[in-house]
Order: structure tokens, then sequence, then C-alpha cells
């Protein structure tokens, strides 16, 4: 006879002992984050001010505000969600919803998961090339916003075709015994059912773009601007390549500069990042499946 005691016991000593390392796993990738975070908040958080968000900077930099650089990020960012959003939706929409299942989708979609490893500093090469030299749009916050649109346009493209392959096809069988039509399908059913998981992608891009410094270098960033950018053929600072500056190339910076930079660079991602979440989770509830 077994003794089912015994061995019920052993396997919940079993599993305690996996949920615990799993447990353990899991904090340790919390940790780091933690860390930074509190190491941010206690060099940084003295310097964060009105001041320091609102005036332009003075004395080579190593005083005064950020206010060009938070401008120009917020530009950057916007232009590359502008371009690379639609964009990327209406590939998502042709590859999950009209495309066959033959070589030419297969060759798209290895190219998009290629696209999406290729180094940050080559997608500044390509963008040098292509905005700034062959289209002659210069360097700007157009050929910037353009270049980190093509670098997270994958991010885009595989969350949002995930999405709308989430949706049950039963929603879109009964549609057309209806009588609708494939895009009035996709339209009012498949798109608003899937809108949750394609935030999921911006949200992703958002924190990649607000965080690059290569490909804007070469393509729109400017080391110092004493005036803010009147359109978007214009340079501007950004807030990745101005705490590149202060912590490598400006002199006699004050310590907790470039830290309230580095703070202020993650609580615009954060920020970002909970509005897009909390909204996601609102379109989420709403469901019905």
């Amino acid at each position: 006879m077994f003794n089912t005691t015994a061995i019920n016991e052993k396997n919940k000593k079993v599993q305690n002992r996996w949920r615990n390392l799993f447990l353990s796993m899991t904090l340790l990738l919390i940790l780091p984050v933690l860390i930074i975070l509190a190491l941010l908040i206690i060099r940084g958080g003295p310097i964060i001010s009105a001041e320091f968000l609102f005036e332009f900077p003075r004395s080579g930099m190593t005083a005064g505000g950020i206010f060009p650089a938070l401008l120009g990020t917020i530009l950057l960012v916007t232009v590359a969600l502008l371009a690379s959003v639609p964009l990327g939706i209406a590939a998502a929409i042709y590859l999950s919803e009209y495309a066959r299942d033959n070589w030419m989708t297969r060759t798209i979609n290895l190219a998009i998961i290629n696209l999406a490893g290729v180094p940050s500093i080559v997608h500044a090469l390509f963008g040098v090339g292509a905005f700034v030299l062959f289209f002659k749009f210069g360097t700007s916050i157009l050929a910037a916003g353009l270049t980190l649109a093509i670098m997270t346009l994958p991010v885009v493209i595989v969350a949002t075709k995930e999405s709308l392959q989430a949706v049950p096809h039963a929603f879109r069988e009964a549609c057309w015994s209806m009588g609708a039509t494939r895009w009035q399908t996709i339209r009012k059913i498949v798109l608003p059912n899937a809108v949750s998981g394609i935030l999921t992608g911006v949200i992703l891009e958002v924190s990649r773009t607000a965080g690059e410094t290569a490909p804007i270098m070469f393509t729109g960033a400017a080391f110092f601007l004493p005036f803010l950018p009147e359109s978007v053929f214009d340079q501007t600072m950004a807030l990745s390549l101005h705490l590149f500056v202060v912590s490598t190339q400006v002199p006699n910076v004050p310590d907790a500069l470039p830290y309230g930079v580095a703070l202020l660079l993650i609580a615009i991602v954060l920020i970002l990042n909970a509005v897009s979440i909390g909204f996601r989770t609102y379109l989420r509830g709403k469901k019905k499946w």
C-alpha cells in the first residue's frame, strides 16, 4: 500500500522549493531596477525643480535647466509614433487578415524579425543616408523621428499582428455570415477587440525611442541649442544625448545634474507607460470574451 500522505507531503515540499526558486529569480530581476531607481532618486532628486524643468542650460551646461532637451524628446517621440504606428498597424492587418501563407509572406515576416535585431547605430547610418541626404530633410527632428520610427516599426507590427490573431475567428465568421465585408469586419470587430494588445507595442516603442541616443545623434539631435525648434525641419536637443554630453563631455558638472537628467528621462517613460497600461486595462475590462 502506498502512503498517500507521505507522497503528498513530499510533492508539497518539492512544489514549495520550485516556487521559492522562481520567486528568488523574479526578485533578482526586480532588485537591480529598484536599486537604480533609488540611486537616481537619492542623487538626482534634490536637483529636480521648476527651474530645472523649464529653463535653458547656462554656464556651459553646468547650470540652469533642461527644457530644450525635454521638449525635443517629446517632439522626437511624437514624430516617431505618428510615422510608425499607422504604418505598423496597416502592415500587421495585411499580414494577419489578407496575406496568404506563401513564400512572399514568410520572407516579409523574416525581414521584420531581422529588422528588429539590427543595431541602433546601423539605423543611424541608414537615417543619415535616407532621410538626411536622399530626401534632403537635413539634420532635423523629422529625420531623427523617422529614423526612430523605422527602428521601432517591428515592435508595433509584431504586437499588432499577435493581437489581431488573438481575436477569436468565430467573431469574423459571424460578421461574414451577416454580409459584412472583410474590411468592415476588421474595422468594427477585430481592431476594437485587439486595441489593448496594440497598445503594448506602442508602450514598448515609447520606452525605446525616448532613450535612444545613436540614431538621433547623427540625424537631428544637437549638442546645445540656445533656442527652441520652430518646425520639424530644425534640430533639437534631446534628453538621452544631453545625458551623454553632461556625463562625458562637459567639465565641472555638478554631481547631481547627470542623475537628475536620468531620473527625469526614466520618469517620463514610466509616466507614459503607466497611462498606456491604465488605458489598456480599461479596454480589456470592456471585453466580452
